[in-house]
Formats: structure tokens, C-alpha cells, sequence
């Protein structure tokens, strides 16, 4: 079923789990609102590259890019400053300690040509219960005891679909994406989804593909069992 949304036609989600094929999502990548944030529409979306990302005045609006932002762990590029600033020890890099800190952090970070977040009180709980439940992550960034950076998104085989990520002092953020590019590459990583641009993953690496080879990468790559839970 269709529905205007933003003067766009848009799929409206029943109460089942289906998402309509990805390639009929919009020219901007908006393809269905409606639904919910349960665990099993959350596994499903992601497995089929989709994700949830809404307002706090919209309804749930699920979006499947094209092209897509991904980063192969193998094309991850630390400048000399980053290499020598890592070996310096500056920040702790820690995994899955305090999840919904790191959520709460993102959703206050002031972003440019945003007006407000899109982590809702809504989006925070359901993830939350997708961490508890093995499949979302969290990397956290400390500099004397205190949580200065850190990021987020969801595991899935050898897969990592990454959500937000904030900084409180410079290079906070960038250390721990690089360290935990770098750690779980050697524990089966294959494939870092950035969903959307941005020239702060670009510089790292990251570059936009085709999202049909972006569902031909995932799908194989879900069913593994490491270094995250496989989605079956």
C-alpha cells in the first residue's frame, strides 16, 4: 500500500514483518513508513539493508540509499597523526560497556543542518533492547576515566551497520571506529555499512557503491558466525 509522505509515494508497512524490495525506495532512499521497532522488524530490516530513521514528529521512516556508503576493512585509512596519536595511548577503547551512555551521548551531539535528533526516546529503548538481545554494539572512547567519544550499530554476522557516533574532544571518535575497524577485521569483519556520506567517514576510507552490490555483500555475510551472532 502506498501513502504520501513528504509529497512522496511510500510503502505503508502492515502489522507482518515483509519490507517492500529495496530498490523501490525513492530517489533519496526513503521507502516505507509505519511499522514498529521491535526486535524481529529490526533484525529483518537490517538483513535486508534497511534501517529506521525518523523525527520525533514523524511517523517511522525506513531507508534503503542508493548508492550506499561502506567502508572494507582492508581500504581503512589512518593518516600519520592518527597512527602516532594511537600509539600514544591517549584513549581507552573499550566494547559493549555502556551502551545506552554512547546512545544517549549521540542523540545530544549538535549536527550540522539538523535542527534537532532523530534518536527519539523510542528509537533509544528498542535499541537498547536490540543490544541486550546480542545484536547491537557499542564502542566506547574514555581519556581519564571519562566517556569522551564513542559510536553504535548493529552486528550481524560479519557485518557492522553503523548508526551514530559522538566526540567530545578531537579525534575521539575517529580513534574508536579505527581501533575497532582494526580489532574486529582480525576476528572475521568483512564489511563496515556508513548507511549515508559523510567526509568524516570518506577521509577514512569509506566510499559510496552500488546498492545492489551492497545486498549481494550483505547477504552471504549475515548468515556468519563471527565475529557478531548470525541473524538466523
Amino acid at each position: 500500500m502506498y501513502v504520501t509522505q513528504n509529497k512522496m509515494a511510500v510503502f505503508q508497512l502492515k502489522n507482518d514483518f515483509s519490507f517492500p524490495p529495496a530498490h523501490l525506495s525513492e530517489p533519496d532512499g526513503l521507502l516505507a513508513v509505519g511499522g514498529d521497532l521491535s526486535l524481529e522488524r529490526l533484525k529483518l530490516a537490517y538483513s535486508q539493508g534497511i534501517f529506521p530513521w525518523f523525527s520525533g514528529e514523524e511517523p517511522i521512516l525506513w531507508w534503503s540509499p542508493q548508492p550506499r556508503f561502506v567502508l572494507f576493512p582492508d581500504e581503512l585509512h589512518v593518516s600519520n597523526t592518527m597512527r602516532q596519536m594511537l600509539k600514544k595511548g591517549i584513549f581507552k577503547i573499550t566494547y559493549n560497556q555502556c551502551f545506552d551512555k554512547v546512545v544517549d551521548n549521540c542523540s545530544k551531539i549538535m549536527r550540522k543542518d539538523q535542527d534537532g535528533t532523530w534518536i527519539t526516546s523510542g528509537m533509544k529503548a528498542a535499541f537498547i533492547d536490540f543490544h541486550e538481545a546480542g545484536y547491537a554494539q557499542s564502542v566506547e572512547v574514555w581519556q581519564d576515566g571519562e566517556l569522551v567519544g564513542g559510536l553504535y550499530g548493529v552486528g550481524m554476522g560479519s557485518c557492522f551497520f553503523g548508526e551514530s557516533m559522538f566526540a567530545k574532544v578531537s579525534n575521539a571518535s575517529k580513534a574508536g571506529f579505527i581501533t575497532f575497524v582494526n580489532e574486529f577485521t582480525k576476528k572475521g569483519l568483512e564489511l563496515v555499512d556508513c548507511q549515508v556520506h559523510t567526509p568524516h567517514l570518506e577521509s577514512l576510507g569509506a566510499k559510496m557503491i552500488d546498492r545492489d552490490m551492497f545486498l549481494a555483500l550483505i547477504k552471504p555475510r549475515i548468515l556468519k558466525t563471527a565475529p557478531f551472532k548470525s541473524y538466523f
